[in-house]
């Protein structure tokens, strides 16, 4: 696949996770009882820099995990791999903020809540998302959104992170 745009540089990016950050904290009138669960592995990476700009605003740390939604898939593509969620904290009765780098289809991030709920009884999961391409396949919808981003189902959204790619951009590939 051959680059065809720059959607976001590593300016737009953070500019984008600090306005997802403050949305968070407004919508939740501070970080009381919040906890981030980043789906493995860039929405944990997101997840991680979330909670760092909101630690830095409210002056606590907020937990932050990461959650494997390996189990939980329904496209057939389960492997018997170990589970890597690692959720350093009870999710029962807390806000959960659900982070992925991209939401797409929706299935995502039902596979995601699935795991949650196998974990405990949140009092709500909120999601938040880099990217929104649209095309949902499920009536879900990111309640934080840092670009919205029609695209055909031909292309496809790939997120760079400097944590595991060494740099930070969003392209759109043909």
């Amino acid at each position: 696949m051959q680059e065809k745009a720059l959607i976001l540089d590593e300016k737009a990016m953070a500019r984008a996770i600090a306005r997802i950050s403050y949305e968070i904290l407004e919508r939740n009138k501070g970080a009381d009882r919040l906890c981030l669960a980043g789906i493995i592995t860039r929405g944990q990476c997101l997840a991680e820099r979330i909670a760092e700009r909101i630690a830095a605003v409210e002056g606590k740390e907020v937990p932050c995990g990461a959650l494997d939604i390996t189990r939980f898939r329904d496209d057939g593509k389960v492997l018997a791999a170990a589970d890597r969620t690692e959720l350093p904290f009870d999710i029962t009765g807390r806000r959960i903020i659900l982070v992925d780098d991209v939401v797409y289809t929706g299935r995502t991030v039902r596979a995601a809540i699935d795991a949650i709920f196998a974990l405990g009884r949140p009092q709500c999961i909120q999601l938040a998302a880099l990217v929104d391409r649209g095309h949902r396949e499920l009536p879900i919808r990111a309640d934080y959104v840092g670009k919205n981003l029609p695209t055909s189902r031909e292309e496809t959204v790939r997120v760079l992170m400097r944590e595991t790619d060494g740099q930070d951009r969003v392209l759109i590939l043909e």
